[in-house]
């Protein structure tokens, strides 16, 4: 037996010892990958190719720019560059392929009239010459395009090229990720936008065009420091210029004295002048090995908001759900244990004398009014709550990061239409809790009520954007895509998860209701509906209104957001609070003797999306400089819908821990 069982040891072992040699194996012979479109690029000269014994594929030397379209902090609306009259290509490379949401973002990517060639020095070229009459409606749109600070958006190897510029008060310079087209000086000599950093754009009622831009590129050489053939491209830069040249004569992109300011391109030409403008550029390339490709961003990222003002933001949440939690473990260890033993207890005529939540317990699982939007109310948050939570999730593992554009629209998009199931099978089944009988008309609500306001919405949006002209019109066969994803595989997988919602068994809850509903007595001022559900929003809010600030940045200022990690953290701080809130809220009801609190634990959370538009109205006024109608209108739509999908997305989780809440107590309660 002894020996047998030495065998069978050695057998074990020897078994082990295979698997892991066969692992190692596997794990030496595994190769490292890099996410979709984030892939490095190398670039050579045809010196540096021949020598490396590489093809013109694996290490090219004619670098693509793209454009993208236009933007401003004073206006929603985006134009595409071709609606200016820049130069445009004119050769035969493509456009690359547009996302789901870059196409939602309005984000259109053309090839650019601008070459570059790796490591060639471009003193002064120029691209195109445009001429103008005074009247000139190309003329009179690009006026309004410098007088409303409309931003390029060009695109290096997959990198935006940024315009750095010294900050007063700041030690390193800014780095934005777009450049101005133009500025503007009013009739007072007040300089506008861009105009304030040059002391030649002076002359009032000016409008003034960068149509010379110098660009410096920044690489690797991985063949000195790297490991690998060629060079990578760390950073890209642009710095622009507003320079008058000779309408035939040669071109003028540096001055020749030191001291010397060129004459600037204005826009503004006499009644019978021929305005004429010639646009140039330069390019500078300069070798770096101090930095890595996996670091090339970090300059455009350190030169934002430092993460000390996220650090604040974190512990202000992290104290207000310390302070919630206090609160609510000494209700839950104190009070409610303290009512709970009285309760219990053995003799009837101590129990009638008692009052509070308890009195309450044949009313308390009574079905609220209007049950059937609630339930859809609740259905529609938790597929919001899902595609959140999955999204923010991966988006801070990198999988959705700044270099992958359109990925985060797109990713939520998708989430949002393949979770309809959970979304139908949570409204059939709290529908059904309420004694339901309208099954059909739940599920046609839950797949269509909250999907249609949204779409509806969308679709008034877009119809003002395509009577302006914007490039963030979405075209025609994207709402027929979109409406294929709600009506072929939203709606069908919301009527399966309906379907199964309503043949599981009803909940049963812990205690039976009452025929005849008791009457509620006068409750304070602080416990009303109105003041309860106003309170409620507070705190809630109070845990993200630093990272709107951030968000909303992205959305409307045209900011990168990458801080993911933070946003993750904010969300489960969110989660916890408005659970907290919930149940503390609902307790002080219950213990005043009202058991209304179906629909007021949902409004009670729900309600912190009031602050939120309240919160975007005062960053429209405070941060943004918005002119015209349209702009407004897009602004406060955009932002209807998201503060919708955010009041179902607080009220949900408010729902289900007041639910969750409620059942414990009554469970453990014996009702004779």
């Amino acid at each position: 037996l002894t020996t047998s069982c030495r065998i069978s040891a050695c057998a074990v072992r020897s078994e082990t010892m295979l698997r892991l040699a066969l692992l190692t194996i596997l794990i030496t012979l595994s190769r490292s990958f890099y996410l979709p479109g984030m892939a490095p690029t190398q670039y050579c000269n045809d010196q540096e190719r021949e020598a490396a014994h590489l093809t013109k594929k694996e290490c090219p030397k004619n670098i693509s720019m793209y454009v993208n379209a236009l933007d401003s902090d004073e206006s929603v609306l985006p134009y595409e560059y071709t609606k200016f009259d820049f130069c445009q290509y004119e050769g035969s490379r493509g456009s690359p392929t547009e996302n789901l949401g870059q196409v939602m973002f309005g984000e259109r990517i053309r090839p650019s009239p601008y070459s570059l060639t790796f490591n060639e020095t471009v003193k002064c070229r120029e691209v195109c010459k445009k001429t103008y009459k005074k009247g000139n409606k190309k003329l009179n749109f690009l006026q309004r395009g410098a007088l409303l600070d409309y931003h390029h958006h060009w695109i290096v190897d997959n990198m935006p090229v940024a315009w750095c510029y010294e900050v007063e008060g700041e030690e390193k310079p800014y780095c934005a990720t777009g450049f101005p087209m133009g500025c503007y000086v009013d009739k007072n000599g007040i300089q506008n936008g861009a105009c304030i950093a040059y002391a030649n754009l002076v002359e009032p009622s000016s409008h003034y065009i960068f149509n010379h831009v110098t660009i410096i590129i920044i690489y690797h050489n991985g063949t000195e420091k790297g490991g690998y053939s060629g060079n990578r491209l760390l950073r890209a830069k642009v710095y622009p210029e507003s320079i008058a040249h000779d309408k035939d004569g040669p071109l003028t992109c540096f001055p020749e004295k030191e001291g010397v300011i060129l004459k600037p391109q204005k826009l503004n030409p006499a009644k019978d002048e021929e305005l004429t403008i010639r646009y140039t550029y330069s390019v500078l390339f300069q070798k770096n090995n101090s930095h890595t490709w996996s670091t090339r961003w970090d300059y455009i990222l350190d030169s934002m908001p430092h993460t000390s003002i996220q650090w604040f933001s974190i512990v202000n949440s992290i104290v207000i759900v310390l302070f919630l939690s206090g609160m609510l473990a000494m209700i839950l260890m104190r009070t409610l244990h303290k009512d709970l033993a009285r309760y219990n207890q053995e003799s009837a005529e101590d129990v009638q004398e008692e009052f509070g939540w308890k009195l309450v317990h044949g009313d308390v699982f009574r079905p609220p009014s209007y049950g059937m939007l609630l339930t859809v109310f609740l259905g529609s948050g938790s597929q919001i709550a899902m595609m959140a939570m999955v999204t923010i999730f991966f988006a801070g593992l990198g999988f959705l990061s700044p270099a992958n554009r359109g990925a985060l629209m797109t990713t939520s998009l998708v989430l949002f239409v393949f979770l309809g199931t959970p979304a139908g099978f949570i409204s059939a089944r709290i529908y059904k809790l309420f004694g339901g009988e309208k099954w059909k008309s739940n599920m046609l609500f839950t797949a269509f009520l909250v999907p249609g306001i949204s779409f509806g919405c969308f679709f008034f949006l877009d119809i003002i954007l395509w009577a302006e002209g914007s490039s963030s019109a979405v075209p025609f066969t994207t709402l027929l895509a979109l409406l294929f994803m709600w009506f072929g595989i939203s709606v069908p997988l919301t009527f399966v998860g309906s379907y199964f919602g309503f043949k599981r068994r009803v909940i049963e809850n812990p205690v039976r209701t009452n025929q005849i509903p008791r009457q509620i007595p006068e409750q304070a001022i602080y416990t009303r509906a109105p003041t309860a559900i106003l309170m409620g929003g507070i705190l809630p809010f109070g845990c993200i209104f630093i990272q709107c600030y951030f968000i909303f940045s992205s959305i409307w200022s045209h900011q990168i957001y990458y801080m993911f990690g933070f946003l993750f953290l904010v969300f489960a701080i969110l989660v916890v609070t408005c659970s907290e809130t919930a149940i503390l809220l609902c307790y002080f009801h219950l213990c005043g003797e009202d058991y209304h609190w179906w629909w007021r634990s949902f409004l009670t959370t729900g309600s912190t999306a009031l602050y939120l538009f309240l919160y975007s109205v005062y960053y429209m006024h405070t941060q943004l400089s918005l002119e015209g109608t349209a702009s407004h209108m897009l602004f406060l739509g955009y932002m209807f819908i998201i503060v919708l999908l955010f009041f179902l997305f607080t009220g949900t989780i408010g729902f289900f821990a007041c639910f969750w809440f409620v059942r414990k107590i009554y469970a453990v309660v014996k009702i004779d």
